[in-house]
C-alpha cells in the first residue's frame, strides 16, 4: 500500500476513544474563541465582507478558516510547525453544520483525522526547517487536512479518501510571500487553500481518482525541492497527533513565548520592572532572525514576532497580550525604553532540549541587586504543561472581551465546548456574535 492509501485507511476507519474526543472538544472550543475574536478585528470584518450572499460551502470554509488563522492565537504542533486548529476546526464545524445526520463523536473523529493528516504532512516535509526557506507548512498542509476532515464527515470509502488526499496534495502550494500591510491576502490565501481540501473530497466522492503514489515519489521534490518522508505520512504514531498539539497561551508568535514565559515567572517571584537594568535572551538559532527586531506601526507581524516587544508587554501591559489587532498609534515610550534593555542571541546548546518538539529559551535578568536566570522549555498550554478546561476558559474569556461587547462570555464558552455535538448551533452563534 502507498502512504496515502495507509493514511486513507486510518482516516476512514479509526474510532476515537474518549480521551481523544475530550482533546478534540477543548481544541475545538479554543478555535471557536479565536474565530469570534478575529471576526471583530478590522481585517476580520474585511474577510467577512468579502464573502458574498449565497456563498457556496467551500467559500464559507475559506472565510471561516481565514478568520481563525488570522487570530494568531490558534493552536500549534511544534514538531511539524503546523497550526492545525485554525484550518481543521472551522472547516469541520462549517461542513458538519450542513450535515443533518451526524452520529455521536463523528465530528470528533473528523477533527482528529484532520489534525493527523496536517501534522503528519508537516512533519514529513520537516516543517520547522522549510519554514525558514519561505515555505509556510500550514498553508502547504491545509488542503490535505481539510480533505481528511471532509472525507470522514462525508463517509467516503478508504479508496475514495486516499484519492481525496492525493487530489489535496496536488493542490498544495508552498507559500504566500511576506506581507506586512494592514490588510493582507495571506489569510485569504490560507482559507482558500483549506477550501481546496473540501473540493478534493467532493471530487473523490463523485468518482474522480488521482495518483496514489504521489507522496512516495519525486513529485514534490522535483517541483518544490521538498522530499517528504512517506513513512511519517503512512504509519501511525504512538499517540494521536492532536494530543501533542499546544494551545497558545496568548497572542504572539510561538517562537517568542518561552522567553516571555521565563520573564513572567521571574516577575511573579518578585523581580520588578523598575529594578531591571538589562535582560539577555538566548533563543534557538533558527528563531533568531525571525524574532530579534523592533516594531513598526501598522505592521502587525512585527509586534507578534518581536521578542523584545513581547517581553515588554508581559512586564508592563500584560492584558495587551490578548489583543489580536496591532496597537493603534506609536508604541508607548515605556515599552520602547524597556525593549532597549533587551539583547538577544542564538544559543546552540538549546537545541539539545528536544527541538523541534520543544522550543526553549533562556533569560538572564540583571537588576540593581542581583542576577536572575530562568530557562523555559515548555510554556503553559504545551503538552508537558497541559491545560485543563479551566485554563482554556481563562484564555477564552480574556480573548473574547473586545469581540463580545456587552454579551456575557461564559455561555459562549459553554456552547463552544458542546460544539462537536451541535455544530449548527455553534456556527449560528458565531455568525450572530460576529454581526454585533
Amino acid at each position: 500500500m502507498t502512504a496515502l492509501e495507509k493514511l486513507g485507511a486510518f482516516v476512514a476507519n479509526h474510532i476515537p476513544n474518549e480521551p481523544a474526543c475530550a482533546d478534540a472538544r477543548l481544541h475545538a472550543a479554543d478555535a471557536v474563541g479565536a474565530w469570534i475574536a478575529a471576526s471583530a478585528t478590522k481585517e476580520g470584518k474585511l474577510l467577512r465582507g468579502f464573502r458574498q450572499p449565497g456563498a457556496s460551502l467551500p467559500d464559507h470554509v475559506a472565510i471561516n478558516c481565514a478568520l481563525v488563522r488570522l487570530s494568531e492565537i490558534d493552536d500549534i504542533h511544534l514538531g511539524s510547525m503546523v497550526t492545525p486548529g485554525a484550518i481543521v476546526v472551522p472547516a469541520a464545524l462549517t461542513i458538519a453544520a450542513a450535515l443533518p445526520d451526524l452520529e455521536e463523536n463523528e465530528l470528533a473523529a473528523a477533527i482528529i483525522a484532520g489534525y493527523e493528516a496536517m501534522i503528519r504532512l508537516g512533519a514529513a516535509i520537516d516543517g520547522p526547517s522549510v519554514l525558514y526557506r519561505g515555505i509556510w507548512p500550514t498553508y502547504f498542509a491545509a488542503p490535505f487536512g481539510v480533505a481528511a476532515t471532509a472525507a470522514r464527515l462525508m463517509r467516503l470509502s478508504t479508496e475514495q479518501t486516499a484519492n481525496a488526499l492525493s487530489l489535496a496534495l496536488i493542490a498544495a502550494s508552498p507559500g504566500t510571500g511576506h506581507h506586512a500591510a494592514t490588510t493582507t491576502a495571506r489569510w485569504l490565501a490560507a482559507g482558500y487553500a483549506a477550501s481546496r481540501g473540501l473540493q478534493a473530497a467532493l471530487a473523490a466522492g463523485a468518482g474522480f481518482t488521482s495518483d496514489l503514489k504521489i507522496a512516495d515519489g519525486d513529485f514534490l521534490k522535483n517541483i518544490y525541492n521538498v522530499a517528504p518522508n512517506a513513512d511519517l505520512i503512512a504509519n501511525g504514531w504512538d499517540k494521536p497527533a492532536l494530543s501533542d498539539t499546544s494551545f497558545k497561551p496568548w497572542c504572539a508568535a510561538r517562537q517568542t513565548m518561552a522567553a516571555t514565559q521565563a520573564l513572567k515567572e521571574l516577575m511573579a517571584e518578585g523581580v520588578t520592572v523598575d529594578s531591571i537594568v538589562r535582560i539577555g535572551v538566548a533563543v534557538l538559532p533558527p528563531h533568531l532572525k525571525m524574532i530579534d527586531h523592533g516594531v513598526s506601526m501598522g505592521d502587525r507581524f512585527s509586534f507578534l514576532t518581536s521578542v523584545q516587544y513581547q517581553l515588554a508587554v508581559a512586564a508592563i501591559s500584560p492584558d495587551a497580550a490578548y489583543g489580536l489587532s496591532a496597537p493603534n498609534g506609536p508604541t508607548p515610550p515605556d515599552l520602547l525604553f524597556f525593549m532597549e534593555r533587551i539583547k538577544v542571541r542564538a544559543e546552540d546548546s538549546l537545541l539539545t532540549a528536544g527541538y523541534p518538539q520543544a522550543w526553549p529559551a533562556h533569560v538572564t535578568v540583571t537588576t540593581r541587586a542581583k542576577r536572575h536566570d530562568r530557562g523555559v522549555i515548555h510554556v503553559p498550554g504545551d503538552p508537558a504543561r497541559r491545560w485543563d478546561e479551566d485554563a482554556l476558559k481563562a484564555k477564552f474569556l480574556a480573548v473574547m472581551k473586545p469581540a463580545l461587547k456587552e454579551e456575557p462570555a461564559e455561555p459562549v464558552f459553554e456552547l463552544a465546548l458542546r460544539g462537536i455535538n451541535d455544530p449548527a448551533a455553534v456556527v449560528a452563534e458565531i455568525e450572530r456574535l460576529a454581526a454585533l
